[in-house]
């Protein structure tokens, strides 16, 4: 790895969106078509798509770290640019932990190791508040779907699985596979609390819904009957810093009643990087959701809360 890394490529949006959380955009030189987050992101160079991406536009962007994942390029395009002398760093995480700790490793390629520190403690922050909120609630199972035809869902041993989880929910049909084609038969047996989908936009979702009400099979699902569906934003699809976004969206729509008690702080991924004094932020969260001081220590790594708001004890 480079000593010092001051121009980047990024052939993933997840790891684009990596660098924008830790203050490192200025040195982002090219990026995908696919990186459309942060809006800012869409101005970049274009280097092609993470599974075509062109070769030469790299190369000649100078960059002192190309920045891949394994879910979205190609072997073959990794090991193509080292042949080419160009140092490239990839991630594939397979649970939230393995996305935080990418986040934290990623910083640190790219020298940027003590905003790496502050970003993950706060999201691990989050995680923290948001297990004790939904703490005792029996999980929803859940059928997220990829695509309904064929019908995809989520293998068990992915980070979205794991997502799902954390979020208040599991997997209704458990594969060893990461993108199972379903039988709509077993789904029907099974018969999901919940069916959930990713979206930018809600409209579309509400279409196909609408769609598959008129569909055999599909109108026979209780979830369908009873309109048991969650749309969460497509960043649950991208193994970055903004899939704890995510997790909270479906979190609230899997358990309403948990969020119905009181109203409650929210802090995005931007929230963070933008705040003057990030430690503050956390204390605030660790205040409103009333996160033990245990929990506190386990995420920032010891250090004791700011005087702006001491963790409570349940």
């Amino acid at each position: 790895m480079p000593v010092e890394v001051r121009r980047i490529v990024s052939l993933a949006p997840n790891m684009t969106e990596t660098v924008y959380a830790l203050g490192a955009q200025d040195r982002l030189v090219g990026v995908t078509t696919y990186c459309d987050y942060p809006p800012e992101a869409t101005v970049k160079e274009k280097v092609g798509g993470p599974l075509n991406p062109s070769l030469e536009q790299i190369v000649a962007l100078r960059p002192d770290i190309v920045l891949v994942a394994k879910t979205a390029n190609r072997r073959e395009t990794l090991e193509a640019l080292e042949r080419l002398g160009v140092s490239v760093y990839a991630t594939n995480p397979k649970s939230v932990e393995e996305v935080l700790d990418s986040t934290l490793r990623v910083a640190d390629v790219i020298g940027v190791r003590e905003q790496g520190d502050r970003l993950v403690a706060l999201l691990r922050a989050r995680l923290a508040a948001l297990k004790q909120r939904i703490a005792g609630r029996p999980l929803r199972r859940v059928l997220f779907v990829v695509w309904h035809d064929p019908l995809i869902s989520v293998g068990s041993n992915t980070f979205l699985a794991d997502a799902l989880h954390w979020a208040g929910g599991e997997v209704a049909i458990e594969s060893g596979r990461e993108w199972p084609q379903l039988n709509l038969e077993e789904v029907l047996r099974v018969q999901p609390d919940f069916l959930v989908f990713a979206s930018a936009h809600a409209a579309p979702v509400k279409d196909t819904v609408n769609d598959l009400r008129a569909r055999p099979g599909w109108r026979n699902l209780e979830a369908i009957r009873q309109n048991r569906v969650a749309v969460v934003s497509d960043a649950v699809n991208r193994p970055g810093p903004r899939l704890i976004d995510a997790i909270e969206e479906l979190a609230r729509q899997l358990h309403p009643a948990a969020f119905a008690q009181k109203s409650e702080t929210r802090y995005s991924i931007l929230d963070i990087r933008r705040a003057n004094s990030p430690a503050d932020l956390l204390s605030d969260a660790i205040s409103e959701y009333r996160i033990s001081s245990f929990e506190f220590r386990r995420a920032v790594g010891g250090q004791a809360p700011s005087q702006r708001g001491e963790a409570c004890n349940p």
